[in-house]
């Protein structure tokens, strides 16, 4: 798209977004200038001359996408959002990074409108955007290009590209050939530390060749808008199947007299005196927060207009589309009556809740047109195999099964932006001990709501041989402590399949533990609705209770049971998703009392570490140390998650009691 605005105005609008990248960390006494002031003139070509953008519809579902993985430079977006009418205003810009701003210290998906994804902790955003590139390719494939046919574009610094996951993530690109993908290096040579050849001495071109990306060395045109636009528009419009990657060498901190391609520029907020150097080396108006409002009002008249003539075409071609009905299901949750898909187990049927996990991702798939699911590299073992689905590939992006290869951090990374992109509901499963791998990208999942299920498997020291290096002991806690990540344990295939439910209705991620052995179905999968329920009951008062997880509730049923022979009324609880319950107990404390009564006795049983569980009980019972290699079912027994122990502590403390 050309730009309509004269040379001067383009000036302009750049000198806005350098003043406001020194003005806002001045006044905030925090924040990161020195990449914002340099990648100005390529911000502003962006969004005003390359991206097919909607200031008036922030989420129309066919714009490019655009990702600030150097995430530190949030100034920079904050600029560009303020110039172009997405909302904010000046005062949001003078309170960057202040409480409740709409201007934090990096960008927030639904925080911001015209944040597609959360960066900051380096290499995140990239590998995010390679799961909006997937997204758009897969959509395209399936809905043809009259309802998908977009961009994504990537700022990217030397912190993102050194950081383990964009290893990972270019990777994966490579091989899927995301030719949609455009990543913007900025190559100014510079990190907190100082200079780059500190601590690092990667050929960047050469290693991003070697993933098979088309890399394209722009040198120093910073300065040059139109070289810029051109470069841009020749990624943009190139027929080359590979992923981009455009190196611009940069000075951090240009046009500063006093800080240019100095390390000083990267942190550290210019003094009020460096900041009017530099305002008078650019020529501007030494005025603080400088915008003139005639330019604001041409650059947002322009983008609105440009944009809402686009955004307006494709949603009358969205309507008149025979596809219509399978978009919008795809888009919001399903097909109206897809829960009736939902299978249901037989009471005392075996099956490991990691095989159940299939079985309910198959039955439900035809009333799920979003869903794609994936693994790294442990398809098979986890469930996460979709029948008679082919691999989401080159050849076939229509696919919905992708195959991640032993890339778990990449995998997390790239779901989250699978999500975030729309119109795909991506699965991806690995084993809960490698959740270590993946704790970034579900922690950002959580922070920005993004609607994905990460689907670990072998959950316990039931794992046996493999030993204490595969099984998780203190995983379950770690996930429990994320604020507004919904975990979920299911105790047998029909708390899965109510699980899988549960993801689908919840506003963001879902975790989803599941066990490799096989498990009596004990339980109607009721108690995830409201995170706990009763499993084995008994008339009136209970003289104590039961609480279990996962693969321990059909122990506890079973220790409950052979109390109740002996003439003690113990009540067995299923306990999923502690997230849950603590939702319900607050909205329904009376019921939650019955369920999970204070007052008794309360002995808990979860093969993991007993962290956290004085909560809910008076005695716990977990395994607080490593695992060890054996059998699994010997490893149980030997560290006490058995029926036996269960009885011998509810009885002394019964007695006690």
């Amino acid at each position: 798209m050309p730009s309509q605005l004269t040379p001067e105005l383009d000036q302009v609008a750049v000198n806005i977004a350098r003043g406001f990248a020194m003005d806002a960390p001045l006044k905030a006494k925090s924040g990161h200038q020195g990449t914002a002031m340099a990648l100005a003139p390529l911000a502003h070509v962006l969004y005003s001359r390359v991206m097919k953008h909607d200031p008036t519809d922030a989420l129309w579902a066919d714009r490019d996408r655009f990702v600030l993985s150097a995430g530190h430079a949030s100034i920079l977006q904050y600029s560009m959002l303020f110039l172009q009418g997405y909302g904010l205003e000046l005062s949001d810009i003078q309170n960057f990074r202040q409480w409740n701003s709409a201007t934090p210290g990096h960008p927030e998906r639904g925080h911001t409108a015209g944040i597609e994804v959360t960066t900051g902790p380096l290499g995140q955003g990239f590998a995010n955007a390679v799961g909006l590139a997937l997204a758009e390719r897969h959509l395209r494939a399936r809905f043809g290009s009259d309802l998908t046919n977009h961009h994504t574009y990537v700022i990217a610094g030397d912190g993102c590209l050194m950081e383990g996951v964009s290893h990972e993530a270019a990777s994966l690109a490579g091989h899927q050939k995301l030719g949609r993908l455009i990543v913007v290096f900025d190559d100014n040579q510079i990190t907190i530390d100082g200079s780059t050849n500190l601590s690092c001495s990667d050929d960047v071109a050469m290693r991003f060749s070697s993933y098979g990306w088309d890399v394209v060395q722009l040198g120093a045109i910073g300065e040059d808008l139109d070289a810029l636009e051109s470069a841009l528009v020749a990624a943009r419009d190139s027929r080359d199947d590979r992923p981009k990657l455009l190196i611009l060498r940069t000075q951090v901190g240009f046009p500063s007299p006093d800080w240019t391609g100095k390390h000083e520029a990267h942190g550290n907020p210019f003094s009020a005196e460096h900041v009017s150097r530099t305002k008078t080396a650019m020529g501007m108006p030494d005025d603080s927060f400088w915008a003139p409002q005639e330019v604001v009002d041409s650059l947002r008249s322009l983008a609105k207009s440009n944009g809402s003539l686009q955004s307006t075409a494709w949603k009358s071609r969205l309507s008149s589309s025979a596809q219509k009905t399978e978009w919008d299901a795809a888009w919001n949750g399903g097909l109206a009556d897809w829960k009736d898909l939902l299978p249901t187990f037989a009471q005392g049927e075996s099956i490991a809740t990691r095989v159940a996990v299939q079985k309910v991702f198959d039955a439900v798939l035809p009333g799920q047109p979003g869903l794609v699911s994936g693994s790294a590299d442990l398809t098979g073992n986890t469930g996460t195999k979709l029948s008679g689905q082919v691999a989401m590939s080159h050849a076939t992006p229509e696919g919905r099964q992708i195959y991640y290869g032993i890339r778990e951090h990449a995998m997390g990374s790239a779901m989250v932006g699978l999500a975030l992109h729309g119109g795909v509901y991506p699965a991806g499963g690995t084993f809960f001990v490698f959740f270590d791998y993946m704790k970034p990208p579900i922690r950002l999942a959580a922070l920005s709501k993004a609607k994905c299920l990460f689907v670990f498997s072998h959950d316990s020291v039931g794992v046996g041989e493999d030993g204490p290096t595969h099984q998780p002991i203190e995983h379950l806690a770690a996930l429990r402590a994320i604020p507004d990540l919904q975990v979920i344990r299911p105790g047998d295939a029909n708390e899965t399949a109510q699980a899988i439910r549960a993801a689908y209705e919840f506003n963001g991620p879902t975790v989803v533990v599941l066990s490799r052995q096989n498990l009596p179905v004990v339980t109607d999968g009721s108690a995830v609705a409201a995170g706990a329920g009763i499993v084995h009951a008994v008339d009136g008062a209970p003289d104590a209770v039961i609480v279990a997880t996962g693969s321990e509730v059909h122990l506890a049923v079973a220790a409950a049971q052979e109390l109740g022979l002996a003439g003690h009324k113990v009540q067995a609880v299923s306990l999923p998703s502690w997230d849950r319950f603590m939702a319900y107990r607050q909205a329904n404390p009376d019921l939650a009392e019955r369920i999970l009564p204070r007052n008794v006795p309360t002995v808990s049983v979860e093969a993991g570490t007993t962290f956290g569980w004085e909560r809910f009980a008076d005695v716990c019972i977990g395994i607080d140390r490593f695992g060890a290699s054996a059998p699994g079912s010997e490893v149980l027994d030997r560290l006490g998650i058995t029926v036996a122990n269960i009885k011998n502590s509810v009885l002394g403390l019964i007695v006690r009691r």
